[in-house]
C-alpha cells in the first residue's frame, strides 16, 4: 500500500516507486519524501560532505579579504573565531531533514504555508544562484590565469569556450544527485586536506604575525567584516542544511546530526580563513584570480598546482549550491524535474558570469554587497524556521509537507500570515542596521546604510543586520503564531 498524503479532499494514497540510493547513478528524487529504506547516509557522511565543500580556496580567499578591510591580525583572528561559531546555525538547520525526509524549503512550508513559502523559496533560489555565479566566475578566472601563467593569453572565443566547459562540468555531479555528491566530496576532502597542509607548511615557514604597518580597524569596520564571514559561513549555509541531512535515517540522534554539520563546516573554515590571514602577513605578492587575489605565500613552482587544485575545489563547493537550487526551484512550484532544474540554473549562471567577465564588472564589490544583503532575508527565515520547529515540539506532519494543496499546513489559501508578517518585519529590521559601502564608485548604486547604523554612539557605520533580523523574526513569529502552531502540533499528534 502507498503512503498517505493529506490532500485537498482528505488523506489520499500516494504511490512512491522505490529508488536506488547509489553513487554515480542519476538520482530520481527531488522534493519527494525519502522513504526509510533509502536513507543510507551516516552522520560521518554528513561531516565529510560539508568538509569536502568547505576545504576550498574560497575560504582561504575570505581570510585574506577581511584583511583588506583594514583589520590587524588580532582583530582578524577574533573575527574568524566569532563568525565560525555560527556554523551552529547550520547544525540546527539540519535537524529537520532526518525527521521529515525532505528538503529545507519543503520543511519551510510548515511555518509559511504552501503558497507563503514561495516568497522565501524565491529568495533562496536567487541566493543559491548567486553563490553558483561566484564559483563559476572563480573557475573561469582561474583557468584564464593558468593559461596566462604559462604564456598564453586567451582571446574572447577561447574565454567563451572555457566558460561553457566550466558550466557543463559544474552540472555533472549535481545531475547525478545526493549519493554521488556525498561520495565525491568525502574523497576529495582527503586530497584537499593534504593540499592545504602543504600550503600551510609554506605559509608557516615564513610567518610574520606582526603587521605594525596596519592600524587596527574601527569597531564598525570589524562588524562589517564579521557579517561577511557569517554570511559565507554558518548563516549562509542554513538554507542548504536539510537538503543533505534528509538522507539520514529518521532515528538518527539529533546531537549526531548537529555536530556532524556544525564541525564539518566550522573546522575547515576556521583553518583556511586563518591561513588566509597569516598568508597576508608574509607577502604583498598575489595570485590574482580576482581583483584582490590571494597572497602567494608559496614558491613560484607551486603556482600551477595551486591553480589546478583551486579549479577542482571550486567545482566541489558549487555542487552543494547547484543541488540545493534545483530542489528549491521545485519547491517554488516550477514544474520541472530535479535534473531539469540543474540545467536551468546552469544556463542562468553561465549567462550572468559572461556578463560579469566580458562586461568587465567589478566582481569584488558586487560579491561583497551580495553577501551583506542576503543576510537580510536569511536571518529572519532561519529564526522563523527554528521557532516553528520548537513550537510544534520538533514534530511535523510529513505528508502535509508533501501535499501541494490541503493538509495541516494549507490553512487559509496556503498562507500562514504570522510567518509572512514575521519575515517582513525581520527584513525591515535588518535593513535598519546594515551598512553596505562598496569600494568602487561604479558600484555606488547599491550602497546603503540603515538609519540605526550611523546613529549608535561609538560605532557609526556598524552592521548588525544579522542579529536584528534573527531577533525580530523570532519574536514576531512567536507572538503571532505560538497559539496556532501549538494547536497544529496537537492535531498532528492526535492523528
Amino acid at each position: 500500500m502507498g503512503d498517505i498524503v493529506a490532500g485537498r479532499h482528505g488523506r489520499q494514497p500516494l504511490e512512491e516507486a522505490p529508488q536506488e540510493y547509489a553513487a554515480f547513478k542519476i538520482e530520481q528524487r527531488g522534493i519527494d519524501l525519502i522513504p526509510d529504506a533509502e536513507r543510507k547516509m551516516k552522520p560521518s557522511g554528513l561531516f565529510w560532505l560539508w568538509s569536502g565543500a568547505v576545504f576550498n580556496v574560497e575560504f582561504f580567499f575570505y581570510g585574506t579579504l577581511i584583511m583588506f578591510f583594514g583589520l590587524d591580525v588580532t582583530q582578524a583572528v577574533i573575527c574568524i573565531l566569532i563568525a565560525n561559531l555560527f556554523y551552529a546555525l547550520l547544525g540546527f538547520a539540519s535537524l529537520q531533514g532526518p525527521k521529515t525526509g525532505t528538503t529545507a524549503f519543503m520543511v519551510s512550508r510548515a511555518p509559511f504555508g504552501q503558497n507563503g513559502n514561495r516568497l522565501v523559496a524565491l529568495f533562496n533560489w536567487v541566493t543559491q544562484v548567486g553563490f553558483e555565479i561566484e564559483g563559476i566566475y572563480f573557475i573561469v578566472a582561474t583557468v584564464i590565469l593558468l593559461f596566462s601563467t604559462h604564456g598564453t593569453n586567451l582571446n574572447t572565443p577561447a574565454k567563451v569556450a572555457v566558460l561553457v566547459l566550466a558550466a557543463a562540468l559544474q552540472m555533472v555531479i549535481p545531475l547525478l544527485g545526493h549519493a554521488t555528491i556525498s561520495a565525491v566530496l568525502r574523497y576529495l576532502s582527503y586530497i584537499f586536506i593534504v593540499f592545504f597542509a602543504v600550503l600551510a607548511g609554506f605559509t608557516f615557514n615564513d610567518l610574520h604575525l606582526s603587521t605594525s604597518h596596519i592600524k587596527p580597524a574601527s569597531a564598525a569596520v570589524f562588524t562589517v567584516a564579521l557579517v561577511l564571514l557569517i554570511s559565507v559561513g554558518g548563516l549562509g549555509w542554513v538554507e542548504n542544511g536539510n537538503d543533505y541531512s534528509r538522507y539520514l535515517p529518521a532515528n538518527t540522534k539529533s546531537n549526531s546530526t548537529f555536530w556532524a554539520a556544525t564541525l564539518g563546516g566550522a573546522v575547515p573554515s576556521i583553518a583556511l580563513e586563518l591561513l588566509g590571514v597569516f598568508a597576508f602577513t608574509i607577502t604583498a605578492k598575489t595570485v590574482g584570480i580576482t581583483q584582490i587575489g590571494v597572497p602567494q605565500s608559496f614558491p613560484n613552482w607551486f603556482v600551477t598546482p595551486f591553480l589546478v587544485f583551486s579549479v577542482f575545489q571550486l567545482l566541489a563547493i558549487n555542487t552543494i549550491d547547484m543541488y540545493s537550487s534545483g530542489v528549491t526551484l521545485q519547491a517554488l512550484g516550477v514544474p520541472v524535474k530535479r535534473w531539469g532544474a540543474v540545467i536551468i540554473d546552469t544556463v542562468v549562471c553561465a549567462a550572468v558570469t559572461a556578463y560579469i567577465i566580458f562586461g568587465k564588472q567589478n566582481f569584488n564589490d558586487y560579491f561583497a554587497a551580495f553577501l551583506q544583503y542576503i543576510v537580510v532575508w536569511l536571518g529572519p527565515w532561519f529564526a522563523i524556521l527554528m521557532t516553528d520547529y520548537l513550537l510544534r515540539g520538533r514534530r511535523y506532519d510529513n505528508l502535509s509537507l508533501r501535499s501541494a494543496r490541503g493538509g495541516l499546513y494549507w490553512r487559509n489559501g496556503g498562507l500562514h500570515w504570522p510567518a509572512i508578517i514575521a519575515q517582513v518585519a525581520g527584513m525591515v529590521a535588518a535593513m535598519m542596521w546594515i551598512n553596505v559601502t562598496p569600494a568602487s564608485s561604479k558600484a555606488s548604486w547599491f550602497a546603503y546604510a540603515g538609519p540605526i547604523s550611523n546613529h549608535i554612539p561609538g560605532i557609526p557605520g556598524s552592521d548588525f543586520s544579522w542579529a536584528l533580523g534573527i531577533a525580530v523574526g523570532a519574536v514576531v513569529y512567536w507572538v503571532l503564531g505560538a497559539r496556532g502552531v501549538r494547536g497544529e502540533a496537537a492535531t498532528a499528534a492526535a492523528v
